[in-house]
């Protein structure tokens, strides 16, 4: 199982999309819908010999340091690498500003990292803040040096006001060639504030947006054509749907297959319920496999593409902070790139067939960061 251990809710970035639109979600009504528990500490307050027992009861436990910032933190990271050693596998999610601080004993201990990066210099620094990409490679480039051989993640979030991932997507590719990062994830800025939904203005998004995905995925299968498989999360988990005829629960695993630790040792089924009581699954007292399952509401609950969308987002399903022209908006964009990676599903099996790609080209991790569905 993977777990989500949120070491601080306090950052160090600023983004755009996360600190300007919280300052800006006073009124969203979700104090009416979910009970908060508000004491929870900013930092993670927790006896490290619990959180050693819950993991040892699992047998095969997965921890992934998340924020606000984790490296935030690191003095506590560090603490719990030294009293865990290898008993688990490590990850990350980090907005790559501090990868320079961690020592490189223990930096090339982990197995994966997700860093925030919105794509080139001009939009990465205009939503993170200047300097901010410079910084991000500059960090990329020292740990590489000091040994790091483990897969860095490229995850994005595509604002409203910027849909275009082909050329997004273009530059983190050449990235990928120059060897900083391995793969490419992002997320869209969409249904997760009440206050930021101008349905006139998210309609130009979607349409724009889904040209180019449709762009995209020809390039990706132009690149296939070649034996060459970019490592493009949404489309790999898509498209083993569609090849082995799979059905899929929640793709980030929330709620199933992956949990949130939080500041004060209670068990969320994801990390951005953190400190709401309604999706509480457990604490560290709780044995891994008895850990609460939760189930999708309505509308993803009976949707058509659900057994290859899996329900997007479990926190968006529950708060419902658009409206349902809004959310319908949102599935537009996911039932596009579901059904453009389905077309050319019998032409990539053609190209497995012929020895220029293998499946194994297609395989990736599951439930470790990348959500697959945008």
């Amino acid at each position: 199982m993977y777990y989500h251990i949120i070491l601080t809710e306090l950052c160090n970035s600023k983004c755009r999309y996360c600190y300007e639109k919280s300052l800006k979600e006073f009124d969203n009504g979700l104090d009416k819908k979910f009970k908060f528990e508000l004491s929870a500490p900013a930092n993670l307050e927790i006896e490290l010999e619990k959180l050693k027992d819950f993991l040892s009861k699992d047998p095969s436990p997965k921890l992934i340091f998340y924020g606000g910032e984790p490296l935030v933190n690191l003095k506590k990271l560090l603490e719990i690498m030294d009293f865990l050693e290898d008993s688990v596998e490590y990850y990350m999610q980090t907005n790559g500003k501090l990868l320079n601080k961690v020592p490189k004993e223990y930096m090339n201990k982990f197995k994966r990292i997700l860093v925030s990066i919105d794509g080139d210099k001009k939009r990465t620094d205009f939503n993170r803040g200047k300097g901010t990409y410079e910084l991000v490679l500059k960090n990329i480039e020292l740990i590489r040096k000091s040994g790091f051989k483990g897969e860095i993640v490229a995850r994005m979030t595509i604002a409203q006001d910027c849909p275009d991932i082909y050329i997004q997507i273009k530059h983190l590719i050449k990235l990928i060639d120059k060897k900083l990062f391995d793969s490419i994830h992002w997320q869209l800025d969409a249904g997760f504030y009440k206050n930021d939904f101008n349905e006139k203005k998210f309609s130009e998004f979607v349409e724009e947006y889904n040209e180019n995905i449709s762009k995209l995925v020809k390039y990706w299968y132009d690149e296939i054509e070649k034996g060459k498989v970019l490592k493009i999360y949404p489309f790999l988990g898509i498209f083993e749907s569609f090849y082995y005829n799979k059905k899929t629960k929640l793709r980030c695993g929330a709620g199933h297959s992956g949990y949130a630790i939080t500041t004060n040792g209670k068990i969320t089924a994801c990390p951005i319920m953190n400190n709401i009581k309604d999706f509480y699954c457990g604490d560290l007292d709780t044995p891994p496999s008895e850990l609460r399952k939760i189930e999708l509401l309505e509308p993803c609950k009976t949707c058509e593409v659900k057994e290859i969308c899996g329900g997007r987002c479990l926190y968006s399903n529950y708060a419902k902070l658009w409206p349902e022209k809004g959310q319908a908006l949102i599935c537009k964009t996911i039932k596009h790139i579901i059904n453009e990676i389905k077309k050319i599903t019998p032409k990539i099996k053609k190209q497995i067939e012929k020895g220029i790609v293998s499946e194994k080209d297609f395989e990736y991790e599951k439930y470790f960061g990348p959500e697959i569905i945008p």
